[in-house]
């Protein structure tokens, strides 16, 4: 799981049109770095994601070149689009490996529900810039009702935006 958050935890994203590209952004660059994305949620502030990494054999080396060029790029963007040079957009990311089950199970739901945590839609499918509703596309009723099921509070996430 990744989480990432911008300078100040600015909303440099705010707006349709820059939390489509950030969206379709880390879209393309898991893509492009072979990751799995199997939920995700793109904010003014941060992002969220869980993945799958590309190697067989779980390795997940990867991940500081798909999220360096991801920040890289979106920078580079944002930064066009406002007219400035040199500003610094993003602050960190954090990463944790998930091996336990459970735990794996939760935070699937945390990330598809992040919208509803934030207080931005009360129903995640809502929300354009997040997986909840192509979850619940791709998914069967049984995977749905399991992963919603499991509960998150005691996740601990850098989610203080």
């Amino acid at each position: 799981m990744v989480t990432a958050g911008t300078m100040g935890k600015e909303p440099l994203f705010a707006g349709s049109e820059r939390l489509r590209a950030l969206h379709l952004g880390l879209l393309k660059y898991a893509a492009r770095f072979g990751w799995q994305l199997e939920a995700w949620a793109v904010f003014p502030n941060h992002y969220h994601f869980v993945g799958r990494s590309p190697s067989a054999v779980d390795d997940a080396s990867s991940l500081v070149d798909f999220v360096r060029e991801f920040h890289s790029r979106s920078a580079r963007w944002l930064n066009g689009v406002d007219g400035v040079r040199g500003r610094k957009v993003w602050h960190n990311y954090w990463d944790s490996r998930i091996t336990h089950e459970g735990s794996y199970l939760a935070r699937l739901n945390y990330v598809h529900s992040n919208a509803v945590k934030h207080g931005l839609v009360v129903s995640a499918t809502e929300y354009p810039w997040c997986s909840a509703a192509w979850f619940e596309r791709t998914a069967t009723v049984a995977q749905v009702k399991t992963i919603y099921a499991m509960k998150t509070d005691r996740i601990k996430v850098l989610d203080e935006y």
